[in-house]
């Protein structure tokens, strides 16, 4: 029943309005185009962006979001889906490990402190590959450290490997570089004493191969290497190079932690506190201590993997939220039983934390209504014709943030008074709350400032056979919401020609107004409209 419970809940947080604002570019609107491609061409072996072959990811999230738009039509509801699926999952299985670890009481409080974290729960509204794989890699950790547990070892290898490899279908061979370091940093942590043996690791590896061959021995067979060498090559790029632009200093997935995994974040500070010795109920001390360790070192190994590697994107330390999480709702759960107790500082964490993201929800509608008052300090040209855009704001709405700050005090104040379920419930409840509002408040009403105009360029020009292009920056935008069809004049991928040669069709593009210059100048483009950052054009 509890099971049932936790599913409609998780429902309810996850599948509602996921469709009330448009993907956002690049990685939402990257895997959206990637299936609705797929249903055009018939193509399901092979990912292809613009009709033409995409090797920067595997297909499994993508035909997830293909079954998904062929049940709910190609949108962006369907585009998201997927992942709310992927997230009742994931509080279902938590709550079930967490049972099994210690008791329902922590399997409860392993979900709620997940759910109730700013990016852990935020990323189940996205269209974005990372919860699927985030899932799939730790089930395939989990199922490893069962190994040492369960009577029928054999079994829990074979499962392990088959969520490897599904994790592997998901987003490619860093799966296999995380579940090797995991390893390698356990067995190094436990002085070479671990309880998987080279059997194990031999069916692990076996079923993961099968797994991924399902994909990549089909590839191979039916277009030879050069897909899947490219595939290799890209991944191998990424490690190593910044890529898009995006780059950061080593901190910067440390930051994102402490921020982003509000409130679960905090609790991982306790453990700086002096330990005192726990009387663990079911399964056995040994088996918690173990599962501890096993998500330390998990945790460590993927910030540390992804500080070093020079990419730096939001999502990629995301792996850490189920560790993290693991370890705070450990802590919560102490707390909740009276094994453990707060300090004033970890008190203030909470608040300074907490009171930051209240006053930045509170102040977004003030820089709405007051923007007029900032613009002449934005030095950024498109930032400013950004902010052009009308959007309603009201004063009243910081009311949001500021009930979210005042819900933050009044768990402080309830942790300080030693009432501790009650002011860890406000926290986190409090906060399931704030991000609901965020996504379906503030979320819809920032993408009008930062890409509406231009979904909506693209969009008028659906049903039409004409050609569509960015200029001066990157987009899959404009494939997606023109419902772009596979052009028949392969010239069309030359820009020179959709520039200056002698076209079959009508051509529109699009620039920022920051790159709008040359192209305005341009003998053969006429500017067609101009809105919030963005200028149309039309080939004459």
């Amino acid at each position: 029943m509890k099971y049932l419970l936790i599913a409609l809940v998780a429902a309810l947080l996850f599948i509602p309005f996921l469709g009330a604002v448009h993907l956002f570019d690049w990685d939402e609107i990257n895997f959206a185009e990637a299936a609705r491609e797929m249903i055009v061409s018939h193509n399901y072996s092979q990912v292809q962006i613009d009709f033409r072959p995409f090797w920067e990811k595997p297909p499994l999230f993508i035909w997830m979001q293909v079954g998904s738009m062929m049940i709910f039509g190609v949108n962006d509801f369907a585009a998201r889906f997927p992942n709310a699926i992927i997230g009742i999952a994931t509080m279902v299985s938590l709550f079930a490990i967490g049972k099994k670890l210690a008791d329902e009481k922590f399997g409860c409080w392993w979900a709620l402190v997940y759910a109730g974290s700013w990016l852990p729960q935020f990323y189940f509204k996205s269209g974005i590959i990372d919860p699927t794989f985030n899932l799939f890699i730790f089930l395939s950790i989990y199922f490893a450290y069962r190994i040492g547990y369960h009577p029928k070892t054999l079994r829990m290898a074979i499962i392990s490997g088959l969520f490897l490899g599904l994790a592997v279908l998901t987003k490619g061979p860093a799966a296999i570089l995380v579940a090797l370091l995991t390893l390698l940093v356990y067995w190094i942590w436990n002085k070479g004493k671990i309880s998987i043996g080279f059997a194990h690791i031999g069916l692990i590896a076996l079923f993961a191969s099968v797994t991924t061959l399902l994909w990549f021995g089909y590839e191979i067979l039916a277009h030879g290497w050069w897909f899947v060498n490219e595939f290799v090559a890209y991944q191998i790029r990424l490690l190593t190079t910044e890529d898009a632009g995006h780059g950061g200093p080593f901190f910067y997935h440390w930051i994102v932690l402490l921020i982003g995994c509000f409130p679960a974040s905090t609790f991982l500070f306790t453990y700086l506190q002096s330990r005192q010795k726990t009387i663990y109920s079911t399964p056995a001390a040994s088996e918690m201590k173990d599962f501890k360790i096993w998500m330390w070192v998990l945790f460590w190994v993927v910030l540390i993997l992804f500080s070093i590697v020079k990419t730096k994107i939001v999502h990629y330390s995301s792996l850490c939220y189920f560790p993290l999480s693991f370890l705070a709702a450990w802590q919560v759960y102490k707390l909740s039983e009276g094994k453990q107790q707060l300090r004033g500082w970890n008190i203030a964490l909470i608040l300074f934390i907490g009171l930051v993201l209240g006053l930045a929800i509170a102040l977004l509608p003030l820089v709405g209504v007051y923007k007029d008052m900032l613009i002449p300090y934005i030095g950024d040209k498109f930032a400013v014709a950004n902010l052009q855009a009308i959007v309603p704001w009201s004063v009243t709405e910081a009311a949001y943030g500021a009930g979210y700050m005042i819900l933050v005090i009044v768990s402080g104040v309830l942790l300080l008074r030693k009432q501790i379920n009650k002011g860890l419930l406000c926290l986190f409840i409090s906060s399931i709350l704030a991000i609901q509002v965020t996504v379906l408040h503030f979320v819809p009403k920032i993408e009008a400032y930062s890409q509406r105009a231009a979904i909506d360029y693209f969009i008028s020009l659906q049903g039409k056979d004409v050609y569509v292009k960015a200029l001066g920056y990157h987009s899959y935008a404009q494939h997606y919401y023109s419902r772009e069809q596979p052009h028949a004049n392969k010239n069309y991928y030359d820009l020179e020609w959709l520039l200056n040669g002698q076209l079959d069709k009508p051509a529109y593009f699009i620039c920022r107004i920051t790159d709008s210059e040359p192209y305005r100048q341009h003998p053969n483009l006429e500017v067609i409209g101009e809105k919030n950052g963005f200028v149309f054009l039309k080939r004459k």
